[in-house]
């Protein structure tokens, strides 16, 4: 296969994939805005904030671990890769107990942490307390994802991923209309969606099509650290999406109450969808670009890099034309009630939002360009600006500056901001391979 058949091979199966997860969360939105109305739609919106970081440690460990993993194959070192393999597996593990301890005993309390308050509580604590027990298979399912990918099975890995998501659309109906579980029903059908993908996965290894195999290995901090650090980037990306979803949600339960989280509960599910197209082009540059970097090869990394910045830049404007051309229509299949101030806030701060995906694709695709290359801070500053340093001080000023328009416009400028970041360390003139510092953490891996 040619390099630029490689290109739009692995990018369009991965944005066929990350699409089709990002439906399952759609599916929620819809049945349950649909089968209990504004008051689930609320609860949801408190929930997935938590799921936000279910998703990130998923990704910090399957991206990082499959990252090393690739890097090592490339320069012919299995046994190397065998070992950050085991390593991941069993950071997942120790990451799923903790998830796992948190939804047996805590559902509630996070709920009240979250805003919810009484009958939406109820509902969120259900959600959560059954979307943390599946958190085993939920973590373990991005690391199978993740190696598959990089061990030459992106079809396989795209598979998986639509059979979890569009199973769970099914059951999602099942569970909540058939036999009216409630929101109990819809985290139930979230939650065997990595089940089914899992079952998917698993034939790469029954096919014995694998390069990766698990290891005795002492799993040690110096270890932990390198295996998770080209995750970086895409953790703070999920982690930045479930404080973004904490904070817009306590501002609006202030300024506007629950119809104000219900309508960012539209606009953010709809985001997920956005964010899933860039994540998906992130996801299939990540395998081209960590094996070009571990046989040294510049010339093809700068050609997978450009491709995906053109292909980023090209569909966000296509989704910002989108959603002001149709945002009524949008906002009406999440609206079962037709409340009106529902209507009129989704389709306000749908547009407003969505402005911040015109340099919301070149951070995400330049961040794990940058972490897939050896330059694993980089993509971890773009991370944590975009998520972080200049998003939550933009969102409590604006907000009590224009109120409930400030919320939404502070999206669009933390994306600004970190642009300008992005920018000046993507072309700046680069170190040789050489030079970039990836020797002491394989040595540290080795010893481990």
């Amino acid at each position: 296969m040619t390099q630029k058949n490689s290109f739009f091979s692995y990018v369009f199966f991965n944005v066929a994939g990350m699409l089709g997860l990002s439906c399952y969360i759609l599916a929620d939105t819809y049945f349950v805005s649909a089968a209990l109305g504004t008051e689930g739609l609320a609860a949801l919106n408190l929930a997935i904030s938590v799921y936000s970081f279910l998703s990130g440690a998923g990704l910090l460990l399957g991206i990082g671990g499959a990252s090393r993993y690739a890097v090592l194959y490339a320069r012919g070192d299995r046994e190397e890769g065998n070992r950050a393999f085991s390593g991941t597996f069993l950071l997942g593990l120790l990451c799923a107990a903790v998830f796992l301890l948190a939804g047996i005993f805590g559902a509630e309390q996070l709920g009240s942490l979250l805003g919810a308050e009484g009958q939406v509580l109820k509902m969120t604590a259900a959600y959560l307390r059954i979307i943390l027990c599946f958190s085993p298979c939920f973590l373990l399912n991005n690391i199978l994802l993740a190696f598959v990918r990089n061990d030459g099975g992106h079809r396989l890995a795209m598979a998986a991923m639509l059979a979890g998501s569009f199973s769970n659309i099914l059951l999602d109906y099942l569970f909540l209309f058939p036999l009216s579980l409630g929101m109990s029903g819809a985290a139930f059908a979230t939650g065997l969606a990595p089940v089914i993908s899992m079952g998917l996965l698993s034939l790469h290894l029954i096919r014995k099509r694998n390069g990766f195999h698990l290891r005795r290995c002492r799993l040690t901090g110096s270890m932990a650290v390198w295996l998770c650090a080209p995750g970086l980037s895409s953790l703070v990306t999920e982690l930045a999406s479930g404080v973004t979803l904490l904070v817009f949600n306590l501002l609006l339960l202030r300024l506007v109450g629950n119809v104000g989280v219900a309508a960012y509960g539209v606009t953010a599910n709809l985001a997920l969808v956005a964010t899933a197209v860039f994540t998906g082009i992130s996801q299939g540059i990540q395998p081209l670009i960590s094996h070009a970097y571990g046989q040294r090869d510049r010339r093809a990394e700068g050609l997978v890099r450009n491709k995906a910045l053109v292909l980023a830049l090209g569909l966000s404007v296509l989704l910002f034309l989108a959603v002001l051309l149709w945002a009524p229509e949008l906002t009406a299949i999440f609206n079962r009630d037709g409340d009106r101030q529902l209507a009129l806030l989704a389709g306000r701060s749908m547009r407003l939002y969505f402005a911040g995906f015109l340099p919301a694709g070149f951070n995400i695709v330049s961040a794990a360009y940058l972490s897939s290359s050896g330059r694993e801070r980089g993509g971890f500053a773009i991370s944590l600006v975009r998520g972080f340093a200049a998003l939550l001080p933009l969102v409590l000023a604006l907000s009590t500056l224009l109120g409930p328009d400030g919320i939404w416009l502070s999206f669009p400028a933390a994306e600004l901001c970190a642009a300008v970041l992005t920018a000046f360390l993507l072309f700046r003139r680069e170190p040789p391979h050489q030079n970039r510092k990836s020797g002491r953490n394989r040595k540290k891996a080795r010893t481990a």
